[in-house]
């Protein structure tokens, strides 16, 4: 078997563009995968094409041997782009593996520990204050004016059956709430990283009212993302130690500032997201700078994010898959999570435009806050190409 195409394919998700990879081979499998084309302002697509060309002709069943074979070619500009490109073209092979072996993805990687994962919901409230636009005004969902309305997102969650939720900061201003910058999107203010006594006062009155909302024994989390420099997180981290957080989530390229947070705050920590490949982790998890180790296998490949979730066992570290966006991204983490021996939770993203999920043949099923790990071939499921042809991507 062997590979002949590679197709990028993209189609209109409300809040964003929705991009999968078609692969194909000459026996007439195809494997699919989830990738972010808008997640960062330079382009996904060209990546793929080029890299595409060294994986044609290649059996795309030798999954290890594609993946470090592209990483290979990349060493000189490696992370970033290039890793995220390889990631796609090695979770389409997956599909392909899976389906040409009769398998489950997760039997691939060694075999499903558990039948359903638990998962959170992800940016609670928070995104709907961040895109209110398309939430009220295009889904019609009630706006967010107040407190109240904000925590009012987390106890619908609970109402759903989610046992946690992780938020971000939502800031008010003359009755008109603000989303705090994640200090990765050009706004005002994201060059400061940094947040006031006054915000901080804020922060902690937003987290008290969603631990109230939600009870005692509903998981809490909260995501700073890149907006905050040492001082900051730990400040914040102080501060809100009464509330019994799961996990206060902080992203950094340093990790002896990571381990610094974490050996002078109460609260556990999660992090690494943003992390491309084993040997970027290696030095995050020896310095022990994390509770939590988050692994995005749309940007590491879900093969490679086996190996990473192994690694940071082998250091008394669990693991959470990084899953802001898709149903067929949510697929390939659940497949990962089922195998996984040190899972935590993983991230899910309720918040999304209701058509997409007619994008999947057979879309994720979420009962009683656990996703039901899908038993057929591949990721379990196939792209309905009629159905992103109906919906077109908008112009920028």
């Amino acid at each position: 078997m062997k590979i002949v195409k590679a197709e990028c394919l993209h189609a209109d998700g409300g809040l964003r563009v929705c991009s999968y990879l078609k692969v194909s081979t000459d026996e007439g499998l195809v494997g699919w995968s989830e990738y972010y084309d808008s997640f960062s302002p330079a382009r996904l697509d060209p990546v793929i094409q080029d890299l595409a060309r060294t994986a044609i002709g290649m059996d795309p069943r030798q999954v290890g041997r594609i993946s470090e074979t592209l990483l290979a070619t990349t060493r000189l500009a490696s992370g970033g782009l290039a890793q995220q490109a390889v990631a796609a073209i090695e979770n389409a092979c997956l599909d392909i593996a899976g389906k040409a072996a009769g398998l489950p993805v997760h039997v691939l990687l060694g075999g499903p520990l558990r039948d359903r994962v638990p998962v959170y919901w992800t940016h609670c409230g928070s995104y709907r204050v961040a895109r209110e636009s398309f939430f009220t005004g295009q889904l019609g969902l009630p706006p967010i004016r107040s407190m109240d309305d904000l925590v009012g997102v987390a106890r619908e969650a609970v109402a759903q059956g989610y046992r946690a939720v992780k938020t971000n900061p939502v800031f008010f201003e003359n009755g008109k709430p603000h989303f705090f910058n994640g200090g990765f999107r050009v706004a005002p203010g994201f060059l400061d990283r940094s947040m006031t006594d006054r915000q901080l006062g804020q922060l902690h009155e937003q987290m008290s009212a969603y631990r109230e909302a939600v009870g005692p024994d509903v998981g809490l989390m909260l995501d700073l993302s890149f907006s905050q420099r040492t001082e900051g997180a730990l400040r914040i981290a102080r501060r809100l130690e009464p509330l019994q957080l799961a996990w206060l989530e902080f992203d950094t390229p340093d990790a002896q500032a990571l381990a610094h947070i974490r050996q002078n705050a109460r609260v556990p920590i999660a992090s690494l997201e943003s992390l491309h490949g084993i040997h970027e982790y290696r030095p995050f998890l020896a310095a022990q700078t994390v509770d939590t180790c988050i692994i995005d296998p749309m940007w590491n490949g879900v093969w490679q994010s086996a190996r990473i979730a192994a690694f940071a066992d082998a250091f008394e570290t669990t693991m959470a898959p990084h899953n802001p966006v898709g149903d067929l991204g949510s697929l390939m983490s659940v497949h990962l999570c089922a195998a996984a021996g040190n899972l935590r939770m993983m991230e899910l993203r309720v918040d999304e435009a209701p058509w997409i999920r007619s994008f999947l043949t057979h879309p994720p099923q979420v009962v009683g806050g656990e996703m039901l790990v899908p038993q057929t071939p591949g990721w379990g499921t196939g792209i309905d190409e009629d159905a992103l042809r109906a919906h077109p991507v908008k112009p920028a």
